[in-house]
């Protein structure tokens, strides 16, 4: 760590842990964790979500989980809840955090709640009206729920334990995904312009120029054993924002449901109802994904490179996590603000050229394959509310800080936040208690690109730094 740096109709909830004791140091000082898994693989016939397209789920490649770790002091507890989902609103984190509150164990303020970004897994965000009022949908509820009982069960199983974490550098699975080219084909934008930057361009293509970000290639990650050194969870974070590789159709957690399994194995952990739960949660990968785009990636079967991805980080994490120092007690604290924003709005001469670009014939050649789907996204832009309030929250244990943004973050504002934080090292944890689209800097806003387009990005131009300014506050209030 850089310094400064779920089946079955009822979805069974999936307990691994010990039973809960209490342990007390000659000083009075006591540290526990718990652990619990939860099931939230979806029923058939939903859409997938995270392309341009959204297929229904026909076949489940491997379940997805909502993996829940709870840490307590003595005085404070925390708790972690990682869903393998794309992105999954407030609204639905909240409800969870309603029903954990009915519970009074862990303090709902204090736990933190995220997806992993898997392309593919179904939609979180499809509420519905009822009587006029919108509601969650059936799979919001049950996220919403597995979550609760997820944190519930964790708590329930708190046992005596030590806590260490530490860091290792994995840069070789990194590649910003935004790219100054020559080709100004490759630049026209939805809105009738041209960027200076693309997102995604041909792989090897002769019209490369450089990327135009960096990468975060460091694997943060805390371990949590038994008194005895026998592991019970170790949760990781890199900035990749998924493998991909899937089939159309199938439903996966992607490379973050294989890291938690070969994360396992690599620590000695026997396939018999232990009490490990491996977590990886994507760090600030917004504009960071697995595609080379110097050279052409080699042909690979499904899911080929989601294990090859895996294997590594969590072979990795093991190599560094042999060294690392193991705490029998540590400070927990947390701190949580909510910041309203404003949200992004057409002008006159935006608005006036979507009216008429959807009056033209669909058949007529466009001038950017996804200007209709950007006419949609800012229309509801336009008709929707004015500001937008989130969660921000920031987590300490011992001297190791988290950050938490419920938006998709960019690298750079990832490896701000490591550079400027009180703490000795810290992390940040994105798509965080809500999900709110794409966070570009101000300086990426000004290249343009996928990650800037009003739809894609839907708050003010300047709001990373608000955000920025607003954790580190809440890391020095720890």
């Amino acid at each position: 760590m850089r310094s400064n740096s779920n089946r079955f109709s009822a979805c069974l909830l999936t307990l691994f842990a010990v039973v809960s004791s209490l342990a007390t140091a000659d000083d009075g000082k006591s540290f526990r964790a718990g652990t619990a898994i939860a099931d939230i693989t979806p029923q058939l016939g939903l859409p997938i979500v995270g392309n341009w397209d959204s297929p229904p789920a026909e076949k489940i490649n491997d379940p997805l989980h909502v993996r829940c770790l709870v840490l307590d002091d003595g005085e404070t507890k925390i708790g972690f809840a990682i869903c393998d989902n794309v992105g999954i609103p407030r609204e639905v984190f909240d409800t969870a955090r309603k029903m954990i509150a009915a519970k009074a164990t862990v303090p709902p303020e204090n736990i933190l709640m995220a997806a992993t970004h898997t392309h593919s897994g179904v939609s979180a965000r499809n509420t519905r009206d009822v009587d006029g009022q919108s509601v969650l949908d059936n799979y919001q509820t049950l996220v919403a729920r597995r979550i609760a009982e997820g944190i519930d069960a964790a708590h329930m199983n708190l046992q005596p334990a030590t806590i260490g974490w530490g860091g290792v550098d994995e840069p070789s699975e990194l590649h910003n995904r935004r790219w100054y080219v020559n080709d100004p084909e490759l630049l026209r934008n939805p809105f009738g312009g041209v960027d200076k930057v693309r997102m995604n361009p041909p792989a090897g293509s002769s019209s490369l120029v450089k990327p135009a970000g960096p990468i975060d290639p460091e694997v943060s990650f805390i371990s949590v054993q038994t008194k005895a050194g026998k592991p019970l969870a170790l949760l990781a974070n890199y900035s990749l924002h998924y493998v991909g590789g899937v089939p159309k159709g199938d439903v996966s957690a992607d490379y973050f449901g294989a890291f938690a399994e070969k994360i396992a194995k690599h620590l000695g952990v026997e396939d018999n109802g232990d009490s490990f739960v491996g977590i990886l949660t994507n760090g600030t990968s917004g504009d960071v994904n697995n595609i080379d785009f110097e050279n052409k990636s080699p042909s690979r079967k499904p899911y080929e490179k989601i294990n090859l991805v895996a294997e590594l980080v969590a072979s990795r994490v093991a190599q560094k996590h042999a060294s690392i120092t193991f705490h029998d007690w540590v400070p927990l604290a947390a701190a949580s603000e909510d910041l309203t924003l404003n949200m992004r709005k057409p002008d006159a001469d935006m608005t006036r050229y979507f009216e008429e670009l959807v009056a033209k014939p669909e058949t007529e050649k466009p001038y950017n394959q996804h200007e209709r789907t950007y006419a949609d996204r800012v229309k509801t832009l336009a008709a929707g509310p004015d500001t937008s309030t989130i969660l921000l929250q920031a987590l300490r244990i011992g001297d190791l800080g988290i950050t938490a943004i419920p938006f998709e973050v960019f690298t750079e504002m990832g490896l701000d936040i490591k550079k400027r934080t009180p703490l000795p090292d810290t992390f940040t944890i994105e798509l965080a208690n809500g999900s709110y689209g794409y966070l570009p800097t101000p300086a990426q806003h000004e290249l343009g690109g996928y990650e800037t387009w009003m739809g894609t990005n839907k708050v003010q131009l300047d709001a990373s730094d608000r955000i920025t300014e607003v954790l580190l506050r809440l890391l020095g209030s720890l």
